[in-house]
């Protein structure tokens, strides 16, 4: 069974700095796209930020400018979200999202998961 964990939420102050952190526990074969999402409390979850296996990433217009910057660790299969001068707007509930395939069932199988989610909460 494939669990991502999520690490590195919590408070900060406007303008300040947090990394997000995420990886998948239990048996993998590859992991495609990964990705951050966020929503708040009424809202559809929306796209922060998502990496390719080889690099390639894109963001949302609301964390351009550098103010997100998503990266990947290939040889510890984890994701990173490093947030600066975050915003009290940027208060959400933060969660991973990766494409894995795995070797469960007939020929194996690829598909999403998600974390378990982190707060993260900006404070003006």
């Amino acid at each position: 069974q494939v669990h991502l964990v999520e690490s590195g939420g919590g408070l900060v102050q406007a303008g300040g700095s947090l990394r997000l952190s995420c990886a998948p526990s239990g048996s993998i074969l590859r992991i495609n796209e990964m990705g951050w999402y966020r929503q708040a409390p009424g809202n559809e979850r929306e796209l922060v930020a998502d990496i390719s296996s080889g690099g390639n990433t894109n963001y949302a217009d609301s964390v351009g400018g550098g103010r997100f910057t998503i990266c990947r660790d290939n040889a510890k299969n984890t994701v990173y979200l490093q947030m600066n001068n975050v915003k009290p707007e940027d208060t959400d509930v933060y969660y991973c999202n990766a494409r894995i395939a795995t070797s469960d069932g007939v020929g194996g199988s690829i598909r999403d998961y998600w974390g378990q989610g982190t707060q993260v909460t900006g404070l003006s």
